[in-house]
């Protein structure tokens, strides 16, 4: 069972320093919470709590401090503070924070690991325009068709 979960507004900064845009952040946060399966959102998200599967997200992915996360992620951006293990499409940024830490493979267009953050895995760079359109992962498989 979850222990929570809020929706609250977020704003980005541009490079400058002054806010560039808000968005939504659904955030799911349980110390005893585990989520098994397929899970699609076309908000962002941030994740305190152990989840397994499938994960499709439509903005950002924050994986928390306390986040776990195992699983095969397609996202824009990518924040990792916590653990993730898996494979990850991210169309747009992928940061590991200092306190992440992740295991798997990633490709993205950017990859970013912060002073004590940890990688182990490969990473790719998007190549083609066309990967950058909406894709899926179902069934393990990568698709543009919207589950």
């Amino acid at each position: 069972m979850l222990g929570r979960t809020r929706r609250e507004q977020v704003t980005n900064k541009s490079d400058n320093g002054q806010p560039a845009s808000s968005i939504t952040l659904l955030t799911i946060v349980g110390d005893h919470a585990k989520i098994e399966g397929k899970l699609s959102i076309e908000d962002s998200i941030q994740i305190e709590c152990e989840v397994g599967g499938e994960i499709n997200v439509g903005g950002k992915l924050v994986i928390g401090e306390k986040g776990v996360v195992t699983a095969n992620v397609r996202t824009v951006d990518a924040t990792i503070m916590g653990v993730y293990q898996g494979d990850m499409l991210a169309t747009g940024n992928v940061e590991i924070a200092p306190t992440g830490r992740v295991t798997g493979n990633i490709e993205t267009d950017s990859l970013v690991i912060s002073k004590g953050g940890f990688f182990n895995g490969s990473v790719a760079k998007i190549k083609d325009q066309d990967q950058r359109r909406p894709m899926y992962l179902i069934d393990g498989q990568r698709t543009s068709q919207k589950p």
